[in-house]
C-alpha cells in the first residue's frame, strides 16, 4: 500500500498535524548531533566548560529543537515540497527534557495551478512551556490527478479556490471573483443591542424683559 501523501483537497485551515513526543534529551543524543552537523560548540558537550560559565549542565543547540520541528513536518507532509521553514525559541532545552512537537493548517491559498499550505508549528516541554514557535510554507498538489498530470508533463490542474485562513477571513483569487464568499465563522453573532433614543431637547426659557425706570 502506497504511503499517505498531502494533497491540497484534503486539508482546511485549523486541521491539526499529530503531535509528536521525543524521548528524554540526553548527553549522548547531545554528542551525536554535534558529530553529524559539526557543530561542537563546548556548551552543548562539555559539561564542565558550561558549568564554569555558570551554567547548570550543557544543553541542545537550537538546531535540535528546529530539527525536531522539522521531523514533525516531514512526517506529515509526505509529498509536499518544503518552500520555507522558520522558527523562534523562546527556551533553552536541557537533557532530561522531554519535547512534544505541534502544529496546524493556518492557512491555504491556491492561483494559476500552484497550490500552498501554510502551518503554524511549535514545541513545548514537559512542563507545558513553549520552546519554540515557528512557520512553514508547503507547497503541494491539487489532488492526485493533478500529481498524475505533472509527473506526465501535462500542465497542472487548474481549480478556482478561495484563501482559507485562521484569521476567519475567505478571500477569493482572482478566478473567483464574481462568486459570493462568506467569511468564517466561530459562532452564531451576537445581536446588537438597541440603542436607547436620546432625551429630548429641552425648551430655554424665556427670561422676563426688565421693566425701564
Amino acid at each position: 500500500m502506497p504511503p499517505r501523501k498531502l494533497y491540497f483537497e484534503t486539508v482546511r485551515a485549523g486541521d491539526e498535524i499529530p503531535a509528536l513526543a521525543k524521548a528524554p534529551v540526553d548527553r549522548v543524543q547531545l554528542a551525536r548531533f554535534a558529530g553529524a552537523t559539526g557543530d561542537f560548540n563546548p556548551l552543548h558537550v562539555d559539561e564542565q566548560h558550561a558549568r564554569g560559565l555558570g551554567m547548570p549542565s550543557v544543553y541542545a543547540p537550537s538546531t535540535l529543537g528546529m530539527s525536531f520541528l522539522g521531523q514533525l513536518i516531514t512526517d506529515w507532509a509526505r509529498g509536499a515540497q518544503i518552500r520555507k521553514f522558520n522558527a523562534k525559541f523562546s527556551k533553552l532545552i536541557w537533557p532530561g527534557d522531554t519535547i512534544v512537537c505541534k502544529g496546524r493548517v493556518s492557512d491555504r491559498h491556491g492561483t494559476g495551478g500552484s497550490y500552498f499550505i501554510e502551518l503554524e508549528v511549535w514545541a513545548e516541554n514537559q512542563k507545558g512551556e513553549l520552546v519554540l514557535r515557528g512557520g512553514c510554507t508547503l507547497k503541494v498538489y491539487f489532488n492526485a490527478e493533478d500529481e498524475s498530470r505533472q509527473r506526465s508533463g501535462l500542465a497542472p490542474l487548474m481549480v478556482e479556490v478561495g484563501r482559507e485562513s485562521l484569521l476567519g477571513k475567505v478571500e477569493l483569487q482572482d478566478g473567483d471573483k464574481g462568486k459570493a464568499a462568506a467569511p468564517a465563522s466561530k459562532g452564531p453573532a451576537k445581536s446588537a443591542k438597541p440603542s436607547k433614543p436620546p432625551p429630548p431637547k429641552k425648551k430655554p426659557v424665556a427670561k422676563p424683559a426688565k421693566k425701564k425706570k
